[in-house]
This record gives C-alpha cells, structure tokens and sequence, in this order.
C-alpha cells in the first residue's frame, strides 16, 4: 500500500508562489504515473498535473507556463512549483499515483490565493 503525503500549502497573495511536496512512502517513480490535481469548492477534481516513469510532463492549459511537476527519486518526493498565482488556483491539492489498475491518493493541503 503506497503512501502519499502533501505538504506545502498556505495562503498566498496573486501573483506569489508556493512549492507542494509528496512524499511517497517508497520508490514508485520508475513504474507510477504521478500527479497533481486539485478540486475547488463545488467542482470537481480536475488534473493539474502529470509526469511519467520516462520523465514525460503533462499539464492543464489553465496552469500551463506557470505550474513545474517535477521529482526526486532519492527522496521519494514530487514536487510542485506554483508562479504567478491567480485566485482561480485556490482548491486542495492532492498528489496521485498510478500503476495499472493501483491507484493511490494522498489526504490533500490546501492552497488559497487571495489578498
């Protein structure tokens, strides 16, 4: 059973940034596709985010250019780097994991952008 455990979130200012942790609680980058997505009040979960075993990174059009989803094989840890934040981007912030039929969810952090 793979663990994920977000970290991170917080209130920023439009405009700021943030950086989301999960750490997983073993090695799952070679073989699982990992991502971020996130789910405002009274939406649904949409995908943020993805990066595969081969290193390949896929990413919403709404956070393109300004959200990286990046890993750290060593520490078990993706990552999430959040520019130039909008008020749109407020929602909690789950890490994914998938491998086949296994999929796995973290608890979530919350991210709020306001002023």
């Amino acid at each position: 059973q793979v663990q994920l455990v977000e970290s991170g979130g917080g209130l920023v200012q439009p405009g700021g940034s943030l950086r989301l942790s999960c750490a997983a609680s073993e090695n799952i980058f070679r073989l699982y596709v990992i991502g971020w997505y996130r789910q405002a009040p009274g939406k649904q979960r949409e995908l943020v985010a993805t990066i595969t075993s081969g290193g390949t990174t896929n990413y919403a059009d709404s956070v393109k250019d300004r959200f990286t989803i990046s890993r750290d094989g060593a520490k078990n840890t993706l990552y999430l780097q959040m520019n130039s934040l909008k008020p749109e981007d407020t929602a909690v912030y789950y890490c994914n994991a998938v491998y086949g039929t296994n999929g796995y969810w973290g608890q979530g952090t919350q991210v709020t952008v306001s002023s």
